[in-house]
């Protein structure tokens, strides 16, 4: 999957997500979503290194970080697509420009 089919996936889940509770998805929702996101994601990451409190098999706290990594890439992509960001360009521009040539 690319990042404009995942960006239409994502799209339609989150609709549906705000439909069913009425949300409103506003640029400050988007954002603020995106920050709670990483919150999450930081809690994961100190429960699965020992750092946080946690009962949970090292199997379930895998699985959370993995979740919480999705619940990020997938809210920066909505964030993204709503202010016009071809992360594709993006990412090729700040990132891929930095990648060794292949021998």
């Amino acid at each position: 999957m690319d990042l404009r089919e995942l960006s239409d996936e994502v799209e339609a889940v989150s609709a549906g997500y705000a439909r069913r509770f009425g949300i409103e998805r506003t640029p400050e929702w988007l954002m603020l979503k995106l920050t709670e996101e990483v919150g999450e994601l930081t809690r994961a990451f100190l429960r699965l290194t020992g750092q946080g409190r946690t009962s949970a098999p090292a199997e379930e706290l895998q699985a959370g970080l993995g979740a919480e990594l999705a619940d990020v890439v997938c809210h920066a992509v909505l964030l993204a697509r709503h202010h016009g960001v071809d992360l594709d360009a993006a990412i090729a521009a700040k990132w891929l420009v930095w990648k060794p040539p292949q021998p």
